[in-house]
């Protein structure tokens, strides 16, 4: 045999290294998105998993790679339930090798998710439930939010809401999203002048809603001067049209909400003129991302982006503007590094990951609903966009 140089072998260890780490760099990018694909939450989870989808489209310009790296989306379904969807995202990183997560669509799901992030050390992306508590108390620091939490719901209804001598009820879910959501709009309308006189709490299930409405009834009916039912609800079961069926204007009372998706807006035409805020309505953000979300869904769906499909797109742009920032490397601590602080576009204009809690800052809108007799929903018409400056939202953890 032939003796090879010391100068050769050199050449050759080298060029074996380079073609390790070449082949490292050209792994596929995993991105597991663990949500409610069944359950009663099912229709918002069809449009986060569109908008995620799209949004790595649209980021990767079509190509689904970063710098020379396939992405490869594994699902997972949580039925909506703690103990599955633990047991789905520790597979998703343990068996699949997933980089990062997406997911859930329920807060209480949201909850049972987090520990099992800081577990394996990987990034979780909490798209699109609310609850404060998912970036408060229960945060950890491999979690990050795009969707709006509970605060940011809170502040901005009370900004479309709450003015001196106004008094308010609630009615909400009895788990994590209405109960976080009622006490951040409590804190919230505490410098408006308007009083929360009133809470109601309802399983998720409900069907009948006249012993809660008529307990709301009693304790507004004899305050003085503008009386809200103000509802934060999720899913089926939605009171606004068993209430107003009811009849509250009798007694002085009007029925506020906050946004959400295009079915259930649909009880909103029997409410011209209510004021409330809203995370995402389609016509009403102005910026490229948007139009190309807009045109391309109505194209390939016959139908314009609904509520969460702007959130999964929102979550699938953040991804690849970090792995960007990284040079396309997955490593948890340098995702984390070029997260923290993160300015990206999303189909609502700009968002920010707030260092201390993980959570997108972002612009939210003042919407009073106006009724068109050709379109099937309540149309949040702008009042105001309330900017990232003009809300103080609390760090929770």
């Amino acid at each position: 045999m032939k003796r090879i140089s010391g100068k050769r072998s050199l050449t050759i260890a080298l060029a074996l290294c380079v073609g390790v780490s070449s082949a490292a760099l050209a792994d596929d990018i995993k991105i597991a998105h663990v949500y409610g694909k069944t359950g009663a939450l099912e229709a918002y989870a069809k449009q986060s998993h569109t908008g995620l989808m799209m949004g790595l489209e649209y980021a990767t310009a079509g190509t689904m790679e970063v710098d020379g790296r396939k992405i490869v989306v594994i699902e997972k379904d949580t039925q909506l339930k703690p103990d599955v969807a633990r047991s789905a995202l520790a597979e998703a990183f343990g068996d699949d090798e997933a980089d990062i997560a997406v997911g859930p669509v329920s807060s209480g799901v949201a909850l049972a998710m987090l520990p099992v992030a800081e577990e394996y050390g990987k990034v979780l992306i909490v798209e699109p439930a609310v609850a404060d508590s998912i970036t408060g108390e229960n945060w950890n620091r491999y979690v990050f939010r795009t969707g709006r939490n509970s605060s940011q719901d809170a502040i901005a209804n009370a900004v479309a809401l709450g003015e001196e001598g106004v008094s308010i009820a609630t009615l909400a879910q009895d788990y994590a999203f209405g109960r976080d959501g009622v006490a951040a709009f409590k804190e919230a309308l505490q410098d408006t002048g308007a009083k929360l006189v009133f809470e109601e709490y309802a399983p998720t299930d409900t069907q009948d809603f006249t012993a809660s409405a008529q307990r709301i009834f009693d304790a507004l009916k004899d305050e003085p001067g503008r009386k809200i039912l103000f509802v934060i609800w999720a899913g089926g079961n939605n009171p606004i049209g068993k209430i107003k069926a009811m009849e509250p204007e009798r007694l002085g009372v009007e029925i506020a909400t906050g946004g959400n998706i295009l079915a259930a807006m649909q009880a909103y035409k029997a409410l011209p003129g209510m004021e409330g805020a809203t995370y995402y309505y389609y016509e009403i953000p102005k910026n490229p991302a948007n139009e190309w979300l807009v045109a391309e869904h109505q194209s390939r769906f016959d139908a314009p982006p609904d509520f969460f499909t702007a959130g999964g797109m929102s979550a699938g742009m953040a991804i690849v503007a970090a792995l960007r920032k990284t040079g396309g490397s997955t490593d948890s601590e340098e995702l984390i590094a070029a997260m923290e602080g993160m300015e990206f576009d999303t189909p609502k204009g700009k968002m920010i990951f707030r260092p201390e809690d993980h959570q997108a800052l972002q612009p939210m809108y003042h919407f009073k609903i106006k009724v068109d007799p050709d379109v099937e929903w309540g149309i949040p018409e702008l009042v105001r966009e309330l900017k990232i400056e003009d809300m103080n939202i609390p760090v929770r953890n």
